[in-house]
């Protein structure tokens, strides 16, 4: 049977090749690193309403968007000299670029005169979950533009969430996702499952165990199954799954799966689970070579794990 060679864990694995070992190099990445995000802001006529927070990152540009001029000599950030580059301002744009990240309590005062006599205050701080890219501020939310837009976001939500509740309807009728659910909790007894190979990865602030199970039988069934079990070690921290992605490693086309969690994120000295589902292509199909590329990535879309399967050896194995 073929192997190759593994990089952190020393050995060689006859169904599973891990290039890149499970749970290292978990270094947060800098707020700049994420993808900006667009965004409508309606503000309010009411005095006593909170100033609107715009949220920035280092090197990263975030645009303010009027549906009026702004008067570049009203427009002003307060206490801008050496953290941030000059205020670009022009036509309907402000434009505002940090020059480095800023602390968690940093807080400016930006205040954007409109060419009607309007100035509108603003409060530019370091962003927490989401960099703001482009706001399209709308100082009255009941103009034909306001209405229009709001209108327009609230057919997009609907129609995400009519799609969302469609899923969630499949994959409650879906047999992969029941036994996700049943990995997922540990009850691998009550699914057509066994455990093929283990192995416990040793790294830092994480015990972890990856199981690789196949159906029972001698009958290629054409489903396999991946079940991580992750105790976080860490002191404060927890744990979270933000993504898994599962791809031919030839051509790099997604491939459906089925994945259930036991728990939503894992605190400190607590144990989780994640468990993955997926179809493998017709016995007839596979040639050698053939293989998946399965890829978790933590909160902060950290890469975590790189694990590919070989589809030939899974085939050999399942008619074991």
């Amino acid at each position: 049977m073929r192997t190759r060679a593994l990089g952190w864990f020393g050995r060689s694995l006859p169904i599973v090749f891990v290039l890149v070992s499970f749970f290292v190099e978990a270094q947060e990445l800098p707020q700049s690193a994420r993808q900006p995000v667009r965004r409508n802001l309606y503000l309010s006529k009411d005095s006593n309403s909170a100033v609107p927070e715009v949220f920035v990152a280092a090197r990263t540009v975030t645009t303010l968007r009027f549906e009026h001029p702004c008067d570049p000599v009203g427009t002003r950030m307060l206490g801008w000299e050496g953290r941030f580059e000059p205020l670009l301002v022009g036509g309907g744009s402000v434009v505002i670029v940090p020059l480095r990240e800023l602390e968690p309590d940093d807080r400016f005062m930006l205040v954007v005169a409109l060419t009607d006599g309007t100035s509108l205050p603003f409060t530019v701080a370091a962003a927490k979950d989401a960099v703001d890219g482009q706001v399209d501020v709308f100082p009255d939310s009941e103009s034909p533009e306001a209405v229009r837009i709001a209108l327009r976001a609230k057919q997009e939500e609907n129609s995400s969430l009519r799609a969302e509740n469609w899923r969630y309807r499949r994959e409650e009728s879906s047999v992969d996702h029941a036994l996700a659910t049943l990995l997922a909790n540990n009850q691998i007894a009550l699914t057509p499952f066994r455990v093929e190979e283990k192995w416990r990865p040793l790294e830092p602030d994480i015990d972890a165990e990856v199981f690789i199970l196949l159906p029972k039988g001698r009958v290629y069934k054409g489903r396999a199954a991946v079940v991580f079990q992750i105790t976080n070690l860490a002191s404060e921290k927890p744990w979270k799954l933000q993504e898994a992605r599962l791809l031919n490693a030839a051509t790099l086309e997604k491939k459906p799966f089925a994945l259930r969690a036991s728990t939503a994120s894992i605190a400190p000295g607590e144990t989780g689970r994640i468990a993955i589902v997926m179809d493998l292509p017709p016995l007839d199909s596979i040639k050698t070579g053939d293989r998946f590329v399965l890829e978790l990535f933590r909160d902060g879309g950290l890469r975590q794990g790189y694990v590919e399967l070989d589809l030939e050896s899974l085939a050999i194995r399942a008619r074991r």
